[in-house]
């Protein structure tokens, strides 16, 4: 997974934010964490959607029946910095919950079915991150 990442890292980077494959089209992002426990720094392509007061990723980990660890990375240290674009922009992230889920997870999955794919693979509710620019 590692090396799969790296590579759309680096045609992220190299594109102006904009990779072929399984994204293209698709708005991507590069999250830069914090690790929970290792302190190192770590980043993670993602899908995001533009939502009120900032943006909002998907920790779906491709429907697995565990979190993926940028989730915990947040949650241990909500600070982080976003590469969108050719610009970056320092975000806080906070866990959506209720109806403001909802609504965003449901525009998700009929934007991306892809998202419902992986719903259906898991038991976990799958969280929806803010990422609010700090």
């Amino acid at each position: 997974m590692s090396d799969w990442n790296d590579k759309i890292i680096e045609e992220f980077r190299a594109n102006e934010g904009k990779v072929g494959g399984p994204f293209e089209g698709a708005p991507l992002l590069l999250l830069h964490t914090v690790g929970a426990r290792s302190g190192q720094n770590r980043v993670n392509p993602m899908m995001y959607q533009a939502v009120e007061g900032g943006y909002a990723v998907f920790a779906s980990k491709g429907g697995a029946p565990t979190n993926p660890d940028w989730y915990h990375n947040l949650l241990a240290n909500p600070r982080a910095r976003a590469e969108i674009g050719t610009g970056e922009v320092d975000v806080v992230a906070r866990v959506a919950e209720g109806d403001e889920r909802e609504r965003i997870w449901s525009a998700q999955k009929a934007a991306y079915p892809g998202f419902a794919d992986y719903e259906s693979k898991t038991t976990r509710q799958i969280p929806v991150v803010i990422l609010q620019p700090a």
